[in-house]
């Protein structure tokens, strides 16, 4: 059944505790928090003190998103906080392999992120070594943004390279997810949907997030 991990980039900063809470109350599965440096991305957000508080906050896996320059730099710091599962990007590190290793030698879930237009290619050396991919479906760095519609390609592309090879990585997607492409998602192999605005921009982030989660356990039966 796939998984829906809500994005706090999307709630009210000032209440990240209580936006976790009405999540988890939801039904979803993670809770999905994007680390941005200024630097690698334009946007500037959460560090790890905000993944401490939120691991006392909630009893969801935390899904640190790192979206920086230096990842091997900062990992220690968000596996030290508590996240769960950590993703880097495979455009900003030289040593993917060795980056990757440290997050799973800390025991933590590892994940490599792919910009809209980086190659699913790059990814054949390291996808054994990988517990999840995350996909980007919107350039990262801010919010609100259009689903790229290349994406459903991307999505398929890799769910078979993934099942040619007999791996076990998950396919994680972020960016423009809503109630009107879930299910579309699903179908095309999706198996972790981030989403932001969709869940937290809305009367009601918990009756949200059960929408999602029923949309996609719909897609998955049909």
């Amino acid at each position: 059944m796939a998984l829906i991990a809500p994005s706090l980039l999307a709630a009210d900063f000032s209440r990240l505790a209580e936006a976790a809470a009405l999540a988890e109350a939801g039904g979803a599965d993670w809770i999905h928090v994007d680390i941005m440096d200024g630097h690698f991305v334009p946007g500037l957000t959460f560090g790890p003190g905000l993944v401490a508080r939120l691991k006392k906050a909630t009893r969801l896996p935390l899904d640190v998103h790192l979206m920086v320059d230096t990842p091997r730099e900062v990992v220690p710091w968000f596996v030290d906080a508590g996240a769960d599962l950590i993703s880097i990007h495979v455009e900003a590190t030289p040593h993917l392999h060795r980056d990757i290793d440290a997050i799973r030698a800390a025991g933590r879930k590892a994940g490599a992120a792919l910009n809209p237009a980086t190659p699913l290619a790059v990814l054949h050396e390291i996808l054994p070594e990988l517990d999840y991919v995350l996909i980007m479906c919107v350039n990262p760095g801010r919010g609100s943004q259009r689903f790229i519609a290349g994406s459903h390609g991307r999505i398929r592309g890799l769910r078979r390279m993934i099942a040619e090879r007999s791996l076990a990585a998950l396919v994680e997607i972020d960016g423009g997810v809503n109630l009107d492409n879930a299910a579309d998602l699903v179908r095309d192999g999706a198996q972790v949907l981030v989403a932001g605005n969709a869940v937290f921009n809305t009367a009601d982030p918990a009756a949200a997030t059960a929408r999602l989660k029923d949309l996609t356990v719909r897609a998955e039966t049909a």
